[in-house]
């Protein structure tokens, strides 16, 4: 699985910046999502280094960085606290086991080299979404902000204890908290250059709280493992496996979106193209070692592989160094994390979902599309107050129905049937129109053009039914590149109706695919030989024929 010819493109000054650099962004983002999770800090930075290393090694994209996202965490969060809640002693080992089945689903997808299908679905069911999971993001960093711990239910379980939780807001807590919200929003852009603002917040807030704050006055994250994570060992339950399959279906289709669509990103800036099926096989892999290692899941991200690709990397070695780095701080230096606050960690998580939200499509929607911002919403809404399959079934669904009625009205008007000259949008020659006259209206011309859908199946059946009216009819096939089952059917029957009408039917079809679909229907048979011309001139010549020898 190993592909060396990914590191060739390695440059050392650039690489190596490019992995300290973006570790220097990942740290405090794993320490949030880690907390914020539910799994405590160390799963979020093991998630960093475990699913970074594997996905730099193993994936299908040279500059990506992969680690715990807001995505991920949101849903990894929902896990844990469903199955800590029915099963507190084997509840965290079945959470990292679902982790280990996303993976697992993400790899049997670039195994059947699905990857290039997985973000083929209407951008406002993706920016709806990503919006619902940015607003869930926030939402359950609301307690840790106002200095409580997270209670159970997720959002719900959140907004419903949103009084108590007013009435108890522990001050200190809550200025940490919006002293680094006011750090991530409005450092200044020159200094973000040198330094990631979420790193700024996290030294800068913790050290302010140190110097005023007691220890024990303020919660904070503790003591973080030094040593190498422990084996989880996949746990299943009878009871609860339906549930653990439905999870590792949402985690992993997640993960993949929220990893192409960053590959597609980096793509823009490298002019290089990603593949996405081995890169679904690395994340695969990737977050089956990660859950192994009782580690949160993880996906491409946004933030990390921008700054990755603009310092100058340029091959995997970037994300090898950058989990290189990480593991040296947890292993020599973790002692260091000890006195974060859990508030500035709360607020970091705030800031990452505030950016998950879509601004630039929530603003404009109503201007651009006002089913597509029906949908957007309505997806959004369902994501944060049902669930994400839910949410995106149903927005892909209505999306669907939207595009087809759109196409069925532009389709219909492909379907035209003529019997003279007169108003003719049919591309007849000059010699071809004045055939068509010398007919005095007996031969129908049946123009169908474009690809033909089920949805114009009405609009076909419309038109022949006029075939009794006329002794010849035309069906010009020359411009059609393919025809689906429904409209198959539909030209059977007017095929068929017109020999019940003792109208005779010329067919044209010079397209070998449209032909193959004629033929699996049999729909040769239903014309009589040698009815099956190759140009518009024949079949009009042949219609000619027909009726001076009939009459």
């Amino acid at each position: 699985m190993l592909d060396s010819r990914r590191f060739a493109t390695f440059d050392f000054k650039g690489d190596v910046f490019g992995g300290v650099t973006t570790a220097i962004i990942s740290l405090p983002l794993a320490l949030a999502f880690g907390v914020a999770s539910g799994a405590g800090a160390e799963a979020g930075l093991w998630g960093a280094i475990l699913v970074g290393l594997f996905a730099a090694l193993f994936g299908g994209s040279s500059t990506l960085i992969s680690e715990p996202t807001g995505p991920m965490t949101v849903i990894m969060t929902a896990v844990l606290t469903s199955m800590m809640a029915d099963y507190p002693e084997t509840g965290m080992a079945m959470g990292f086991t679902v982790v280990m089945m996303a993976g697992a689903f993400q790899m049997l997808l670039g195994w059947l080299k699905l990857g290039k299908y997985v973000t083929l679905m209407p951008y406002s069911v993706v920016s709806g979404f990503m919006s619902g999971i940015g607003v869930i993001l926030i939402i359950l960093q609301l307690s840790p902000l106002l200095g409580s711990a997270a209670p159970a239910g997720g959002v719900s379980g959140t907004l419903a204890a949103l009084p108590d939780t007013l009435a108890n807001i522990q001050w200190r807590e809550l200025l940490l908290g919006i002293l680094t919200l006011s750090i991530l929003f409005f450092l200044p852009k020159q200094y973000r250059k040198y330094v990631p603002a979420q790193l700024v917040a996290l030294v800068a807030v913790t050290l302010f709280s140190v110097i005023l704050f007691d220890t024990d006055s303020i919660r904070r994250i503790g003591e973080i493992p030094s040593g190498l994570p422990s084996l989880v060992l996949p746990h299943f339950n009878t009871e609860m496996f339906t549930k653990m399959v439905v999870d590792a279906l949402v985690l992993g289709t997640l993960g993949c979106i929220d990893t192409l669509l960053t590959a597609v990103i980096g793509d823009s800036l490298t002019r290089k193209e990603h593949d996405s099926d081995k890169e679904l096989r690395g994340q695969g892999l990737a977050n089956m070692i990660s859950g192994l290692f009782g580690a949160l899941p993880g996906a491409g991200a946004t933030m990390g592989t921008v700054t990755n690709i603009q310092v100058g990397a340029r091959s995997p070695v970037s994300g090898i160094v950058r989990a290189l780095v990480l593991a040296i701080v947890v292993l020599v230096a973790g002692g260091l994390t000890e006195p974060i606050p859990m508030a500035v960690l709360a607020g970091i998580a705030v800031y990452v979902g505030f950016n998950i939200l879509d601004w630039s499509f929530l603003q404009r929607a109503h201007k651009v599309s006002l089913s597509g911002m029906a949908v957007m919403y309505g997806v959004m809404l369902l994501t944060v107050f049902v669930d994400l399959i839910a949410a995106v079934g149903l927005g892909v669904f209505i999306s669907n129905i939207i595009i087809i009625e759109k196409l069925s009205r532009e389709q219909t008007r492909q379907v035209k049937a003529i019997s003279d000259s007169d108003n003719n949008d049919v591309p007849l020659t000059p010699d071809e129109s004045a055939m068509l006259d010398q007919a005095q209206g007996k031969v129908l011309f049946f123009y169908l053009s474009g690809p033909m859908i089920f949805s114009v199946s009405k609009a076909i059946s419309r038109q022949h039914a006029r075939i009794a009216d006329y002794e010849v009819m035309i069906l010009d096939l020359s411009d059609v590149p393919m025809i689906d089952v429904t409209v198959g059917l539909a030209l059977e029957n007017a095929i068929k109706d017109a020999n019940d009408a003792h109208c005779e039917v010329f067919l044209l079809c010079p397209n070998e695919r449209t032909q193959e679909q004629l033929d699996k229907f049999q729909m040769m048979n239903l014309i009589s030989e040698g009815n099956n011309c190759t140009s518009r001139k024949q079949a009009l010549q042949a219609a000619l024929e027909y009726i001076e020898a009939k009459a």
